[in-house]
């Protein structure tokens, strides 16, 4: 507890004592009597003080329920209700925390550490690690006895071959604020092949992660339309590395941009979150059989078919979107594969392998 009575900090500390100071045990409840002994011992200003203290302790409920969604500061009888006569008691839900900590919390951190922070740039990595010790210093010993935390020591991811790029930590904060406040954000964009950068207005709508690479995916500024087709013309990718500037516009994106048509989720399978050439295409592969295992435990697709050949060969016919992944995957399989269908993804990948051929007969 604080050296001086609570009633002689400002309002912010006041609060912070009591949410300390509450009992986290329904047993232990204590009414504002009990409190006033610690709150305020100021007999000439006795009355002044407990209505502070009512008034506090309705303050910090409401922080609890603005800011955390959560009705920790318990009343007997609950808030709102009548005391007729009642001595109210208080305390605070047992479970409830300002930095939670259970063992979900911990395992989210922990997993991001393993995957995900392999992907991103050291300056987030650190982050993570950062977050890692605070809850280890915690409760470390209780965390790594539970069932979750046992996990971690059984798991390990790899990073890319090649490193993640940097990204300017202003940058993704101006990208975070935007999204998190659907606002308007405006960029300047170095194209990947162009000499120059733009200056261009985003319409937001989430990051997305490929490999060790993060891109901003949004809409270009357009009006609203009830063909969804037409709006989605307007739909934009960018590498975030390649952003060397991005503020936040204090004006909000359209409403038309939280469609549920525009989610992430159906952007992705429209083929829209990365480099796609055609949405959908129906891809049919003459494959090594002995290469073809790994089709079996990892499809293409849910309606991927494979069908014997001969001894050597087996076809692989899926659905999937022509995308440059798609396309780097079939040359690293160029020497265990064939593209049968269609003819345009064929003629693709061979110009890649004569390109490739050229360079290596030098």
């Amino acid at each position: 507890m604080p050296t001086h009575p609570i009633a002689s900090y400002n309002k912010s500390e006041r609060l912070f004592i009591l949410y300390q100071y509450l009992p986290r045990d329904k047993a232990k409840a204590i009414s504002l009597t009990e409190i006033m002994v610690d709150y305020g011992d100021s007999p000439d200003n006795f009355a002044n003080e407990r209505k502070n203290l009512e008034n506090d302790l309705i303050g910090l409920n409401q922080i609890f329920n603005d800011i955390f969604y959560s009705d920790a500061l318990i009343r007997v009888p609950r808030w709102g209700q009548n005391i007729s006569g009642q001595t109210a008691r208080f305390y605070i839900e047992p479970s409830f925390s300002i930095d939670v900590l259970n063992e979900q919390t911990v395992f989210f951190w922990e997993m991001l550490d393993k995957y995900t922070a392999n992907y991103l740039p050291v300056s987030f990595k650190q982050g993570i690690t950062d977050k890692l010790t605070q809850l280890r210093r915690q409760d470390k010993e209780s965390f790594h006895q539970s069932e979750l935390g046992q996990w971690q020591n059984h798991l390990i991811t790899l990073p890319s071959i090649v490193q993640a790029p940097k990204l300017d930590n202003d940058v993704l904060g101006s990208i975070h604020q935007a999204l998190l406040q659907n606002h308007q954000l405006r960029i300047i964009y170095q194209k990947k092949w162009a000499g120059e950068s733009a200056v261009r207005v985003v319409y937001p709508k989430g990051l997305i992660f490929i490999d060790n690479m993060v891109y901003l995916t949004g809409f270009d500024p357009t009006d609203d339309n009830i063909d969804d087709e037409v709006l989605l013309k307007a739909h934009r990718n960018f590498a975030v590395n390649r952003i060397t500037e991005a503020i936040v516009i204090d004006k909000p994106i359209p409403d038309w941009v939280g469609r549920d048509t525009f989610s992430l989720e159906h952007l992705h399978k429209l083929g829209r979150l990365e480099p796609t050439d055609n949405i959908q295409i129906k891809l049919v592969l003459k494959v090594q059989r002995y290469a073809c295992q790994h089709l079996y435990e990892r499809p293409l697709s849910i309606d991927q078919k494979i069908t014997i050949i001969d001894d050597t060969w087996n076809q692989v016919s899926a659905t999937v979107a022509n995308t440059l992944r798609l396309q780097d995957w079939l040359v690293s399989m160029s020497q265990l594969s064939v593209v049968i269908e269609p003819l345009v993804l064929k003629t693709i990948i061979l110009e890649r392998l004569h390109s490739a051929l050229e360079l290596y007969g030098d």
